[in-house]
């Protein structure tokens, strides 16, 4: 996996990795250690698939935003992040569902923890990847367009479950189960 991003493992990616799995952790213990209504948006309120898939959302395009406060380089970038902060949650769930499908349940809590930091962290570089290939093209308006639609409909998407979720096996905390 090394050799495959080989390009885009430097101390920026370092850097924007951990701030992501910094926020990341901060979402999934945020509404439980303070019980802040407001926080149920961006915060884990159980550990249900959606759940997870929101805080991935809204830890990557926070990071984004801190990024491009700090970033010299502006050309294609909210494009780049927007796409990037838009597949990150589809990332986590089709890595998360890798060791399932070849090794079953794992049965050991402290392999599941390291499993899902290293879900987190590979989402990140996955996500990294995808944004560097998109500074480098030239997008156009009918893109920027679909970017902007996806990226206000998943902010409508986790925001509007968050609040009230639906039953759909998505949205089911496994604890229940």
């Amino acid at each position: 996996m090394i050799e495959f991003f080989r390009g885009d493992l430097d101390v920026k990616a370092f850097w924007k990795v951990l701030i992501y799995m910094v926020l990341f952790s901060v979402f999934h213990f945020g509404y439980e250690l303070t019980g802040w209504n407001f926080l149920r948006i961006f915060c884990g309120t159980d550990e249900s698939v959606f759940e997870h898939l929101k805080m991935g959302f809204w830890a990557y395009f926070f990071v984004s935003v801190i990024e491009f406060a700090v970033a010299k380089k502006r050309e294609n970038f909210w494009p780049s992040r927007l796409f990037s902060t838009i597949l990150v949650p589809w990332f986590i769930a089709i890595v998360w569902y890798m060791v399932p499908a070849i090794f079953g349940k794992l049965e050991s809590l402290a392999l599941e923890l390291i499993w899902a930091f290293a879900v987190v962290i590979i989402s990140g570089l996955f996500g990294i990847a995808a944004e560097r290939q998109l500074e480098a093209v030239r997008v156009s308006r009918s893109f920027n367009t679909i970017l902007a639609i996806l990226f206000i409909v998943s902010v409508v998407f986790f925001v509007r479950f968050s609040l009230t979720k639906p039953w759909i096996d998505l949205f089911v905390d496994p604890s229940t189960l």
